[in-house]
């Protein structure tokens, strides 16, 4: 197969959800960051709605801080036709230690990443991964809390920014993974931004850029703007 032509629709998803929540407290302090509600349910379930519309059915999630109120909250996924599995950590090992701890249960397949603090209307199984990718990232405009950026896409490729000058674009939170990316990782705390930087860097990271609604809802203040636009139905219903 050639570079351009792209594997099947993930079967697998992983939900990030081991943060202590910390830019959102005091909301934090009782309830974990995903149980959070927006429109009248919480975070996360906006997540596992779209998934099981969708078609994908087995969902990993990861938790540390307060998980099992994730856990009674939300069970084995049954009542959106979806099968849970849950990765519990001791301690929060950042996102890629997560990651990796959760291999075993998301396979030897590339699988859909989507972090719990996040929302969006971009359709999950619109996602494609090119074989000889390690991963492929959902890249948004820069939003005002990171004028940064984190990546340049250039002709369907992840570039890491080389000069202050270049147009960068924020990682959404938001990408398709192969479990071959953290190949000679070891167990423990660790980030993922440097694995996708080293593929990068190798040409092996594709990305698109999507301009339709997302927002990174880490604050109390971003939180109440994603339920006033949900209350208000201003949002569109996919993308």
């Amino acid at each position: 197969m050639s570079d351009n032509e792209s594997s099947a629709v993930p079967m697998k998803a992983m939900i990030l959800a081991a943060g202590f929540g910390e830019r959102m407290r005091p909301l934090t302090l009782e309830t974990p960051k995903p149980l959070l509600e927006a429109g009248g349910k919480p975070l996360i379930e906006h997540h596992l709605e779209r998934l099981a519309r969708e078609g994908f059915r087995d969902i990993v999630i990861n938790h540390a801080w307060l998980g099992h109120k994730l856990e009674a909250a939300l069970g084995n996924g049954e009542r959106w036709g979806l099968q849970i599995d849950w990765s519990r950590e001791d301690e929060p090992l950042e996102t890629g230690g997560g990651l990796f701890k959760a291999l075993p249960l998301l396979g030897d397949q590339p699988f859909l990443l989507v972090n719990g603090d996040v929302f969006t209307r971009l359709s999950f199984k619109s996602l494609q991964m090119p074989i000889n990718s390690l991963a492929h990232l959902v890249l948004v405009d820069n939003p005002e809390h990171r004028p940064e950026g984190d990546f340049c896409l250039r002709d369907g490729k992840v570039h890491v920014p080389e000069s202050a000058g270049n147009k960068t674009l924020t990682y959404s939170g938001i990408s398709l993974l192969s479990p071959e990316l953290f190949r000679g990782c070891q167990p423990g705390r660790f980030p993922l931004a440097p694995l996708l930087r080293k593929a990068a860097a190798q040409g092996r990271v594709t990305g698109e850029h999507f301009t339709g609604y997302w927002l990174d809802v880490g604050t109390p203040e971003r939180l109440h703007q994603l339920d006033q636009d949900l209350n208000a139905g201003r949002l569109p219903a996919s993308e």
